[in-house]
Order: C-alpha cells, then sequence, then structure tokens
C-alpha cells in the first residue's frame, strides 16, 4: 500500500519520524549524563530537546494519520498501525507531562520526570518495531512495484515496469 503522502515520492511519515524519536531519545541520554554528572545544564538541554521532540512527534503523527487512513479495515495492517499510532501518542503525551514538569526549573527536573523519560522510550522502542512490522513486513508506505533496480522516485516514472531477475549473490 503506497503512502498517501509523499514528497519527492517518498512517504513524508517515514522521513518525519526519525527526528522526533531522535530527538527524544537524546533527551533521555541528556537525563542519564544529568544523573552521572549532576550538572544542570545537561538536565536543561534535555528540557529543550524534549520541547523539539514533541513538535516534531506531532507533526509526524499527522502525516502517520493520512497514511493509517488509508488502510483498509479488518487487516492486520489496521491492527498494527492502531497500536503503532496510539502507542507514539502515548510517548508524546509522556513527553509533554516531563515537559511540563520540569518547565518552572529545567535544570533540576526530579525524579518522576526522568522516570517519565526511560518508560516513554521504552514505548517509543516497541512503537518503532510495530512501524518496522509495518513497512518491512506488511508493505504499508511502499510503492507497490518496488524492487530493486526501480527508478529514481524523482524520475517520473512508476517503480512497476522493466523489472530485472533477481541478482545471484557472491
Amino acid at each position: 500500500m503506497e503512502s498517501k503522502a509523499k514528497l519527492f515520492g517518498h512517504p513524508i511519515h517515514q522521513m518525519l519520524i526519525v527526528f522526533p524519536l531522535g530527538l527524544l531519545a537524546t533527551a533521555l541520554i541528556l537525563d542519564i549524563i544529568y544523573l552521572i554528572t549532576d550538572s544542570g545544564k545537561w538536565a536543561q538541554a534535555a528540557f529543550y530537546d524534549m520541547g523539539i521532540g514533541i513538535l516534531g512527534g506531532l507533526l509526524a503523527a499527522l502525516f502517520g494519520l493520512i497514511d493509517f487512513l488509508a488502510i483498509p479495515s479488518g487487516t492486520r495492517a489496521k491492527s498494527i498501525g492502531a497500536r503503532h499510532g496510539l502507542g507514539n501518542l502515548v510517548v508524546v503525551v509522556l513527553f509533554a507531562v516531563n515537559w511540563l514538569l520540569r518547565k518552572g526549573n529545567p535544570q533540576e527536573p526530579g525524579t518522576f520526570p526522568i522516570v517519565l523519560s526511560f518508560v516513554a522510550i521504552a514505548i517509543a522502542l516497541m512503537t518503532a518495531w510495530l512501524g518496522g512490522e509495518l513497512v518491512d513486513r506488511l508493505r504499508v508506505g511502499v510503492d507497490d512495484g518496488a524492487h530493486l533496480d526501480a527508478p529514481s522516485s524523482l524520475s517520473g516514472r512508476p517503480a512497476r515496469g522493466n523489472m530485472t531477475p533477481a541478482r545471484g549473490g557472491d
């Protein structure tokens, strides 16, 4: 099933999701550095990183929703997509609560916000796996005719056609 929201021939959701996932995971890493060093500058960096990650997650979710709505009902892909999307919503909400709890004093977040970071990233790992299941196993967001020698998405030609047989491996 091809993505319904594309930019230059590629699914926008798949392009955008790397940013919030990376930013939010980095916020957890910054929290860990804060715990090790007890330097508030790391917690403050996590705070700003988290804020940008939350905004990026909401933007990626918009394009994910567009693709989700195009998945036929009653399919395994629809079920996996629902769990993927709802799980990611939980991740963004947990980080939003985390960010709000830190807002008054970002350099000293306290224990609970840091625990929220760990929990949210654990959930994000599961939802990322579900996203991989959607793309890699269920072909959601993949061009219908995709193959190893498909023309560039910028060529304006469809992926299908002129398929060459699989090449022997070394």
